[in-house]
């Protein structure tokens, strides 16, 4: 499985995923080790990378196609009855960089949850993006000064 994995579903921010390959991995996933909250990214990904974005659509496919439970059905065969989800909010460019000065924005506009991280916790952000070398290309290293995401996150309800 895990060729099957690296194979169709390569890290590549022009490559959209199968939706319905990536729901059966995620909802097995999900079942595996009972999970009852996932965290994902919303329609635009974030950055509109489109694995991000394929991510959102075969979580959304899932809570979708499991939303409704019939009465005769065993509540315990859908994953909907005792998983919630959580997309990240993917925000214009102007607040996507402009870091901590985001919080005010954030805290004034509608949302289900808004995460702030405390400047410890930001710090161990970044230094877990430095592990990843291949990844920290020149704008990633400006997403690391300006990014409102190591500061702030909020989030919407699936």
């Amino acid at each position: 499985i895990v060729l099957l994995i690296f194979r169709d579903l390569p890290d590549d921010p022009a490559v959209e995923w199968d939706t319905q390959l990536l729901a059966t991995l995620v909802l097995k996933h999900i079942e595996a080790k009972n999970i009852n909250l996932v965290v994902t990214f919303d329609a635009g990904g974030v950055s509109g990378h489109a694995n991000h974005v394929s991510l959102y659509a075969a979580v959304r496919y899932n809570v979708c196609r499991l939303l409704w439970v019939p009465p005769w059905a065993d509540a315990g065969s859908s994953w909907c009855c005792w998983c919630r989800v959580l997309v990240l909010e993917s925000v214009n460019l102007c607040r996507k960089y402009i870091s901590f000065l985001d919080v005010l924005i954030s805290c004034l506009l509608p949302r289900d949850a808004l995460f702030i991280l405390t400047e410890e916790e930001t710090e161990q952000a970044k230094r877990a993006m430095r592990c990843h070398r291949s990844q920290l290309l020149w704008f990633r290293q400006l997403y690391l000064l300006f990014s409102r995401y190591l500061v702030v996150n909020s989030l919407r309800l699936l």
